[in-house]
């Protein structure tokens, strides 16, 4: 079975996308709100970053709880950068995130990477692994609704989420050691490298736990297409923004990672880090995919023009998700 990952992160970088932000904060919504009346096992990721001058979505949080009214079925999984967060806040934000959804809500837990945004919050980047171990061990003490010590203080968080005994912890990063702590302290790992899942699954089965990760991503960023040449052309400079942006943010933290520069749509495609395909050849690789492998969409790369944008979506709900077998994570 294959799992369905549709990724927000509402950029509007000037000159590449035709949207402004409120238009793309509106077209994010009414496609969550499509997706939820589908009836598929889907969950909505909405991403974190800050201080991008493409208005990278700051505050995941606020835009999930605006789904969250929107929807009654889809999952709505929130990414937390937790250095810059106060980790009683998180708890606070995330069950009421789990109220307003009727026990739909997810986090994501990360460390950072960006080395400007480390400097912006004041954050030692050689602390992200213990500050991410409190995190976890404060989220379960505060969802218990009990009293309990934050840093010698005595601390209580209500409401207690409406998921018991909370909601998923997932946890991500891109080293071994990442991949161990999500295995330890969390309830589930979406790596930024494929070969970190057999090390989480080893841990895991080392602490007695049944894992839970995102596996392969047979098709990287999916578009699904009937003429996948035109649809290329039309996304090509917004997967050009994309991959260059992160592969900057990634070089400047020294960070092995799935992203590359490219000069040019051609070097891009050749990568194979965006796929445009045709329905019948998702169809013939999905044959293959193994529980936990990937379906990752991403409708609203760098503000994508609307109407490419579902397209893409319609496609793959259309001509491919009623023929493979879907679960979540």
């Amino acid at each position: 079975m294959a799992y369905i990952s549709i990724k927000y992160d509402c950029r509007a970088p000037a000159g590449v996308s035709p949207m402004s932000l409120a238009e793309i904060y509106d077209t994010a919504l009414a496609q969550v709100a499509w997706l939820d009346t589908l009836g598929y096992p889907i969950t909505v990721n909405f991403c974190e970053h800050h201080g991008s001058t493409d208005d990278y979505l700051p505050s995941p949080i606020i835009l999930a709880a605006a789904a969250a009214r929107m929807t009654r079925n889809v999952r709505i999984q929130v990414n937390v950068i937790v250095p810059f967060h106060d980790p009683l806040r998180i708890a606070e934000d995330v069950a009421v995130l789990d109220q307003l959804s009727g026990g739909r809500a997810e986090v994501l837990l990360l460390g950072g990477y960006v080395p400007d945004e480390m400097a912006m919050f004041g954050v030692d980047p050689h602390r992200r692994g213990v500050l991410m171990e409190e995190c976890v061990t404060t989220l379960k003490a505060a969802w218990s609704g009990e009293p309990f010590q934050h840093r010698g203080r005595p601390c209580r968080i209500r409401p207690r989420p409406l998921q018991q005994p909370h909601p998923p912890i997932f946890m991500g990063g891109t080293s071994a050691p990442a991949a161990r702590r999500a295995a330890r302290l969390g309830d589930a790992f979406i790596g930024g490298l494929p070969e970190l899942n057999d090390i989480y699954v080893r841990e895991c089965q080392a602490q007695g736990k049944t894992p839970r990760f995102q596996g392969r991503m047979p098709f990287s960023y999916l578009f699904a297409s009937e003429d996948p040449e035109r649809t290329w052309q039309g996304i090509a400079p917004y997967c050009l923004y994309e991959t260059n942006t992160y592969a900057r943010w990634q070089a400047s933290a020294a960070l092995d990672a799935m992203y590359q520069e490219a000069t040019d749509a051609d070097a891009l495609r050749a990568t194979g880090i965006y796929q445009v395909v045709t329905p019948e050849r998702v169809l013939a690789g999905a044959a293959t995919m193994a529980d936990n492998d990937a379906f990752v969409l991403h409708p609203l790369m760098s503000g994508l023009d609307k109407d490419l944008s579902w397209e893409g979506l319609r496609v793959f709900f259309e001509r491919i998700a009623p023929h493979v077998k879907l679960n979540l994570i």
